[in-house]
């Protein structure tokens, strides 16, 4: 599961996320700020759409989701990411 939600999330605009990097579901996505958006406004958008992550060192964004998660949650997940980003 982890290959995939890294596989989506490469799918993101690159010039909003640099980079997608983790192993298994432990996962990361880089963020270049702007004067309009950073990682944590990011964050409370994607709090906004349902969706729970963690900025970190103040470009990154954590993604983090249960072992248990199934494929169809993932591309929710990553579909709620990328609503979240395109709305900058």
């Amino acid at each position: 599961m982890g290959q995939l939600l890294r596989a989506e999330l490469r799918k993101l605009p690159s010039d909003v996320v640099t980079m997608v990097r983790g192993k298994g579901l432990l996962n990361a996505i880089v963020i270049k700020e702007t004067k309009e958006y950073d990682a944590w406004k990011v964050c409370l958008r994607l709090r906004d759409n349902g969706l729970l992550a963690k900025p970190t060192h103040g470009d990154i964004i954590r993604l983090a989701p249960p072992l248990i998660i199934k494929e169809d949650e993932i591309r929710e997940c990553v579909r709620i990411i990328q609503k979240a980003i395109l709305s900058f």
